[in-house]
């Protein structure tokens, strides 16, 4: 069971539904990618919130998402490798992001370009 690929479902089905609000299990790694989507404009906002069962997010959509998915297996990306990567996962220059796991912490591919980093793919959104 992978919580990431569920968690990305679940925003796009939402977006495709037009609903404007879901949630999702909560994990450290989840919050990092909510952290990247709210900084790139695809999320409006999330919480924390505790219940019964246990921490889920509850997240408020802005509309913006097309596609959302996990890359699978997690591959190993160098830092000169970001052209070809971007290519073969982002529809156009520009648009979309690719979310990777570095030594750096979990970032987005141009932020991860800046640094000069590589690391491992997580998901691409756009």
């Amino acid at each position: 069971m992978d919580i990431v690929a569920d968690a990305l479902n679940t925003l796009k089905t939402h977006e495709i539904a037009g609903q404007r609000h879901c949630t999702v299990k909560s994990s450290r790694l989840i919050g990092k990618i909510l952290d990247i989507l709210k900084s790139e404009g695809y999320i409006s906002a999330y919480r924390n919130v505790e219940d019964g069962r246990g921490s889920k997010f509850e997240i408020e959509l802005a509309g913006k998402i097309n596609e959302a998915k996990v890359i699978k297996p997690r591959l190993p990306i160098k830092k000169d490798e970001w052209p070809r990567v971007e290519e073969r996962f982002l529809p156009a220059y520009n648009i979309g992001v690719i979310i990777i796991s570095t030594s750096k912490g979990v970032l987005t591919n141009s932020q991860a370009q800046d640094l000069g980093v590589g690391g491992r793919l997580i998901a691409y959104v756009y």
